[in-house]
């Protein structure tokens, strides 16, 4: 029982007793579980490096070549020779027969053999059917270069590494998971691979990058050659087929159909993004088309469909291979520089063999000529014994010994007495000498290019380039993905809503106060009285702490909200000033706007959207002795700094009351802002219509397509949203700004035009321009300066076209003014023919921008400057 416990414990040497040899259980995990291990990295799941190859995948293409006839196998046939090799059954082999010919590289497929886009399935093997293509055939075989292993039975040899002439483990890709570790190797493009080993072989430094037969899109910025630690963005390619459909045109590496169409309902269901329909209407090529919900931006969408989809995926490749017997963790351009002198080592070892027989083939022709010309077979008609005839031949060579490259062996003689009548009765000396100059000649050819073997090797490449390059051109796009802000492209699927005197947050609370539209990811921001303020993950309802004073959605990294506060310090009982920013912080953790001492009181705090300033005035305590005991104070005079600082010191005096006096302006200057010409919403990403840069107190001049217009205050967050449908222009209000419009009078049934200044300074209220009658009709406004129109009419079944210069026929009126008559009739059509640009100065655009060109025929639905309505 002792010696049991003491080798179940392992303290015997080597984990075996010294007398029975019983091996123990410690014993069992140092040995086997090393053993299982090893077996799997080297036998299974880790490709060698130098033909690219894990062993399944070698011994199907060595069964196939040695039943090579050149016509078509059933599968079914293949994976039955390939079990004389193969330990595993027949499912692991027809898997791995599928996986090499999806490929499209070493095996031509016929039949059905499933479709990596879709995820289908293969057919049965017994449908399908399989033979090596030419190129594998080029370079992936020679019997003379292989080294040989005997069958996991001992009944056959099959080949320890195939002699591979070509970087097929980065051509193909791999994947392995082992005991242990694992190997990630990505496919990169035919052609790159090759011209980049001509590089290496020219002393080149060389990069190269994944490549997939999918196509779509890929971010390479941390690759890091594909070794550990590295990651790549993949991303499909989406297409805007129109304001309400968008099309996934290529897919992600590793994603089919099947599962995108899965993620897309998925982040639907979850209320991520917002879609009517996903069809997959994919055949021989891919189609995905994912129809929108109303008012959802396109451009928002396709956003919001990398950020929480499959459209986009993360890949983090491990480029890890066999050499030597032995795993490497390698950058795929050192794989490469294995491969491409592997190559060049295996072309020297084909050179020296050609040369070898070469030379064999110039010496036994050599010696037939001597034999043949000089009669030496006549010399042994006369001998007895096979001994006196080997003899006799090797004295009569003798004197031309000194004439062949290498000895004169029995063999050779042998050889000579095998030479055929017939065939010295028409012996042809002269076909013989070309012979043998043919010969000198082609060793002169091996001998220089193994002289010249880089030389030969980059030939080697370039004709492989020739042959096999055509139609395997880049698929895969190489861009620089800009980073998706989640909370910025995710869908808004509920609200926020808080008890500011209990202290509760959250979106259940719906009869509570309603602060805003939110995100179920959003993280909110909510200051106290107390002077403490934290940021959360919001929910359906959470204790925050009492006296909420100010509650907010936060956004990491925003640098335009400012918060002004003003604080009684209670050690030095003196006023702080202070003005700040919370891009960062920990997650539910308080933080303190005044310092920390149970004295310490918050007199005055204000939270601006964009930096803004005011100006506060400050009562003093009546019994300080503060000569002044009232004064004004700018925020704009104070520097924004951390949320941790103390902030300025404003008085030593105790403060009874603080009051805002007046906004001042932005002191981190404009916000250049856009609105989404479907969706309507405001933004800063440079999407739609460029309104102008904005500071507070700007305003937004809407006009719309009934002959209204409108004034709104800008919201610097960036939350306002428009019904984009419902409007003709939309613009950063000027107060100089001409409006000039051409509208058909219901009442009256005439058309007119109009120029006229907005007059009017009421805020989010319409004020139509046009008239109230039912029939009326806005046709063209436009905010262009001076602008130059050509209109048609239709009149008796033709169409009369007339020219307008607007500021030449009617002077600026009021808004309410009927204008001037231009038509009995209602337009037809209206073509912006020019505007005074010198003059347009308040609605310049950045490049991005769609500007209406002179010429253009204005489009009906499109919000342009210059809409025809009709």
């Amino acid at each position: 029982m002792e010696l049991e416990n003491h080798e179940l414990n392992g303290n015997s040497e080597n984990g075996q007793h010294s007398e029975d040899h019983i091996i123990t259980l410690s014993g069992m995990y140092q040995e086997y579980f090393l053993d299982y291990a090893s077996y799997v990295i080297l036998e299974r799941a880790v490709p060698a490096a130098h033909d690219g190859l894990k062993p399944v995948q070698r011994r199907i293409l060595h069964a196939m070549k040695e039943m090579d006839d050149g016509r078509f196998h059933k599968v079914a046939n293949i994976i039955g020779q390939t079990m004389q090799y193969h330990p595993h059954g027949d499912a692991a082999i027809g898997d791995a027969l599928v996986n090499l010919g999806q490929k499209n590289l070493l095996i031509e497929c016929q039949g059905n053999w499933g479709d990596t886009r879709t995820g289908d399935r293969a057919a049965a093997p017994r449908y399908i059917e399989a033979r090596l293509s030419k190129f594998a055939l080029e370079v992936a075989f020679n019997k003379k270069t292989t080294n040989w292993q005997l069958t996991y039975d001992g009944r056959k040899k099959e080949p320890l590494i195939l002699p591979m002439k070509f970087p097929l483990v980065l051509a193909q890709g791999v994947d392995g998971i082992a005991v242990g570790l694992s190997t990630k190797i990505l496919p990169h493009n035919f052609k790159e691979l090759i011209k980049a080993s001509i590089d290496i072989l020219n002393d080149k430094k060389v990069k190269i990058y994944p490549d997939f037969e999918n196509g779509g899109e890929i971010d390479i910025e941390n690759y890091n050659g594909g070794k550990r630690g590295g990651k790549v963005k993949v991303r499909a390619k989406i297409e805007q087929v129109d304001k309400k459909t968008l099309v996934v045109k290529e897919l992600p590496y590793g994603v089919t159909t099947s599962s995108l169409c899965d993620s897309i309902i998925k982040a639907n269901d979850k209320g991520k993004i917002k879609i009517k329909k996903v069809i997959d209407n994919t055949a021989q090529e891919v189609e995905v088309l994912i129809e929108l919900a109303n008012n959802v931006s396109p451009q928002l969408t396709i956003d919001a469909l990398y950020a929480f989809t499959d459209c986009e995926v993360s890949i983090s490749p491990n480029a890890c291979v066999i050499i030597d017997e032995k795993p490497h963790f390698l950058t795929v351009e050192e794989i490469l520089k294995i491969c491409t002198f592997s190559t060049k080592n295996l072309l020297k070892w084909e050179l020296q063999i050609a040369l070898d027989e070469l030379a064999e083939k110039w010496h036994f022709a050599s010696l037939e000529k001597i034999f043949i010309e000089n009669r030496i077979y006549r010399e042994i008609e006369e001998c007895e014994t096979w001994e006196e005839v080997l003899e006799t031949i090797d004295t009569a060579l003798k004197p031309y010994v000194k004439m062949f490259k290498r000895a004169i062996t029995t063999d050779d003689i042998v050889r000579l007495t095998e030479i055929k009548i017939k065939r010295i009765s028409k012996y042809n000396a002269f076909k013989a000498d070309e012979l043998i100059a043919q010969l000198e000649k082609e060793i002169e050819e091996v001998n220089y290019n193994l002289e010249h073997l880089t030389d030969y090797t980059i030939q080697y490449y370039q004709n492989l380039l020739n042959k096999y390059g055509k139609g395997r051109e880049r698929k895969t796009r190489i861009k620089s993905f800009e980073a998706i802000e989640i909370t910025q492209v995710v869908a808004n699927n509920c609200k926020l809503y808080v008890n500011k005197k209990e202290g509760f947050i959250g979106h259940g609370l719906k009869k509570q106060e309603y602060i805003c539209d939110c995100s179920d990811i959003d993280d909110i921001i909510v200051f106290r009285k107390d002077g403490k303020y934290l940021v959360t993950r919001i929910s359906d309802k959470a204790f925050v702490g009492k006296n909420i004073i100010h509650v907010a959605v936060w956004k990491k990294g925003d640098e335009r909200t400012t918060y002004n506060a003003i604080y009684a310090d209670g050690k030095s009982k003196k006023s702080y000033v202070k003005r700040f920013q919370v891009t960062a912080i920990t997650r539910d953790r308080e933080y303190g706007v005044i310092t920390d001492h149970e004295l310490s009181k918050l007199l005055y705090f204000t939270a601006n959207p964009n930096g803004e300033s005011e100006i506060v005035k400050i009562q003093l305590s009546p019994t300080c002795s503060a000569k002044i005991k009232t004064f004004e104070y700018d925020f704009a005079d104070l520097a924004i700094k951390g949320r941790g600082s103390r902030g300025n010191q404003l008085t030593k005096y105790p403060i009874r009351k603080v009051t805002q006096v007046s906004m001042g302006k932005s002191t981190l200057g404009a916000i250049k802002i856009w609105m989404d010409d479907v969706s309507g919403r405001l933004n800063k990403a440079e999407r739609g219509i460029y309104l102008g840069a904005f500071d507070t107190g700007d305003q937004i001049l809407i006009i719309y397509n009934d002959g209204a217009y409108e004034l709104q205050d800008i919201d610097l967050e960036i939350t306002q949203r428009f019904e984009a449908k419902k409007i003709a222009e939309i613009i950063k209000f000027d107060p100089k700004l001409v409006i000039s419009a051409l509208y058909y009078e219901g009442e009256r049934k005439t058309t007119y035009v109009k120029r006229f200044q907005i007059e009017t300074s009421t805020t989010d209220t319409k004020f139509s321009f046009v008239g109230e009658h039912s029939s009326t009709k806005l046709f063209f406004v436009t905010t262009k300066p001076n602008p130059v129109i050509q209109y048609g009419v239709r009149f008796r079944n033709k169409t009369e076209k007339g020219t307008l210069n607007l500021a030449d026929l009617i002077d600026i009126k009021g808004w309410k003014s009927i204008g001037n008559k231009v038509s009995e009739y209602k337009l037809k059509t209206v073509k912006l023919l020019d505007w005074d640009k010198k003059e347009d100065k308040a609605n310049e655009k950045p490049k991005k921008d769609e500007t209406l060109k002179v010429g253009d025929s204005v489009d009906f639905d499109v919000p342009k400057n210059g809409t025809l309505f009709d």
